[in-house]
C-alpha cells in the first residue's frame, strides 16, 4: 500500500466534504491580515504566540503540509514570501483561489513533506501545523526542515499527543473511553480485514502515532534547538475533557 498516494487522494475528498481543515479564510481575515491584524495555529485552538515568529516582511516562508487556504494566505497579507507545500492537489487548490481572490502573491508545490524539492537554505521559517500525522515516519521531515532553512531559521511545528492514539478513537457506552492499544500504531492497527477495507474504500485518511522521542527528539536529532512549546485542547474531541490532544513547538537551526 503506497501511504502517500491513499492520503492524497483521501484529503482531495476531504475537501469535496468540506472538513474543517480545508475550509479558506475570508476576505475579511486576509485585509485584516494586511492591517496587522492577525493569528494563525499550528494546533486546533491556541493561536500561536507573535513572538514566535521572526519579522514577517521580506520572509521566505514554507507553509510545510498546510495547504487549505488557511495559515499560508494570512501569513502573505501579513508580509511573507510564501511557498505552500501539500500532497493534495485540492488543498493546494484551496491556497490557489484565495490568491487569486485576494490578490495575494502564494506559491503552490505538491510534494511530500519527508522529502522536499528545494535547495538547502531556502526558506527564513516554515510553518508546520498538525499534519505529520499522515505519514509513518516523522524523522525524515525534520531532517528535511532543518536541511531546507537558513541559519538562525525557525521551525514552527504542531502536532499530536501520542497519547491519544492508546484509547479506543470513540467513547463507549457511558461516554468514558478505554485504555487499549500498544504504541505506536496506526488507524489501521488492530483491526480486522474487514474493518481495514471499510476505511480504504471509503477513502479516510491514513494517520499514524509518532512518539515524543521522534516528535521531539526528532527535533533535537536534526540538529534543531527547542526554543518554546506548549500544549492545546482540540475543542471537537470528547477525548480533550481529559488531556491536551496537541502540543506545539518553536524551535531553530543554530
Amino acid at each position: 500500500m503506497n501511504v502517500r498516494d491513499h492520503n492524497r487522494s483521501a484529503w482531495d475528498l476531504e475537501v469535496a466534504k468540506g472538513n474543517r481543515w480545508t475550509i479558506p479564510v475570508s476576505p475579511e481575515t486576509v485585509a485584516a491580515a494586511r492591517r496587522g491584524e492577525w493569528e494563525v495555529v499550528l494546533t486546533p485552538t491556541r493561536p500561536v504566540p507573535r513572538a514566535w515568529f521572526p519579522p514577517l516582511a521580506g520572509c521566505d516562508l514554507l507553509g510545510l503540509a498546510s495547504g487549505g487556504g488557511q495559515q499560508g494566505p494570512v501569513l502573505a497579507a501579513a508580509g511573507a514570501r510564501v511557498t505552500v507545500l501539500d500532497n493534495s492537489p485540492r488543498q493546494l487548490g484551496q491556497d490557489r483561489m484565495v490568491a487569486e481572490r485576494d490578490g495575494l502573491s502564494i506559491t503552490t508545490v505538491e510534494g511530500d513533506m519527508a522529502d522536499l524539492p528545494f535547495e538547502d537554505a531556502s526558506f527564513d521559517l516554515i510553518f508546520h501545523p498538525c499534519s505529520n500525522s499522515f505519514v509513518p515516519e516523522v524523522r525524515p521531515v525534520w531532517r528535511e526542515a532543518f536541511r531546507v532553512l537558513r541559519p538562525r531559521g525557525v521551525l514552527l511545528a504542531g502536532f499530536m499527543n501520542p497519547i491519544v492514539y492508546a484509547f479506543d478513537d470513540a467513547p463507549g457506552p457511558t461516554g468514558e473511553f478505554t485504555l487499549r492499544h500498544r504504541l505506536p500504531r496506526s488507524n489501521l492497527t488492530g483491526l480486522s480485514a474487514t474493518a481495514r477495507d471499510q476505511i480504504m474504500a471509503r477513502g479516510e485518511p491514513l494517520s499514524f502515532s509518532h512518539t515524543l522521542d521522534d516528535q521531539i527528539g526528532g527535533q533535537l536529532e536534526a540538529g534543531f534547538v527547542l526554543t518554546g512549546m506548549f500544549e492545546d485542547v482540540w475543542d471537537q474531541e470528547p477525548l480533550s475533557a481529559y488531556f491536551p490532544l496537541c502540543i506545539a513547538t518553536r524551535a531553530m537551526k543554530p
